[in-house]
């Protein structure tokens, strides 16, 4: 029991669960059991044949092979593959600047979302989806929300190029400095050879020569 205890208060709080085979499915880079708990921003990754789901309240999403999502409440940051959504309280999907959220988030809502090579295409099985498109512009900024939203109905399919400022991939490293790459630091050792020899090979007068010049 005090075992167990922990783990079961662990899974009290957690919000969601992730359910798969085992085999080829990460969690945060680690390999993930049969079932674990997801918390918030929580990175799941299905390698080639792997597949998993995510179940929470109201809502799942089963995650096709070679698919990387990160897990946030109410919404899934797809950064790579496909997923299937089917949700009745408006699970949203995010790939860069782009949402999709289900257009009555009371009804259950069946949509598939893929974003392969920039490519982005969803499908609304059933009930319509929204297509959002984030913008900075000020200008667009002060105009309705509606105007940059595209609807998927039941049955649609639609695509667009995933080209819109997404913000950095979850896995994308983070770029070092200048000074930091081995390029700076061979380049510094190089001067600091040449300028010490320059000092020591040189002839210059004794600093205490026999006959002091006049």
């Amino acid at each position: 029991m005090i075992a167990i205890l922990p783990v079961s208060l662990l899974a009290d709080d957690a919000a969601a669960m992730l359910r798969s085979n085992g085999i080829g499915v990460l969690v945060n880079n680690s390999p993930a059991p049969a079932s674990i708990a997801l918390f918030s921003d929580a990175l799941i990754e299905t390698q080639a044949s792997s597949v998993a789901r995510i179940e929470e309240a109201g809502s799942t999403a089963d995650i096709n092979p070679e698919t990387i999502v990160q897990y946030e409440v109410d919404e899934l940051a797809l950064d790579h593959g496909s997923l299937s959504v089917n949700t009745s309280r408006g699970l949203r999907v995010r790939v860069g600047c782009l949402t999709m959220t289900p257009v009555n988030s009371a009804e259950w809502t069946h949509y598939d979302v893929a974003d392969v090579d920039g490519k982005l295409t969803v499908s609304a099985r059933k009930n319509d989806v929204y297509i959002d498109i984030q913008t900075g512009s000020p200008k667009q900024a002060k105009q309705p929300a509606h105007s940059n939203r595209i609807t998927v109905h039941e049955g649609e399919q639609k695509s667009r190029e995933d080209k819109c400022g997404a913000a950095q991939s979850p896995r994308a490293p983070v770029a070092r400095p200048f000074l930091d790459s081995p390029y700076a630091i061979g380049t510094g050792i190089g001067i600091i050879t040449v300028l010490t020899c320059w000092a020591l090979c040189r002839n210059p007068a004794p600093i205490s020569p026999e006959k002091p010049q006049p």
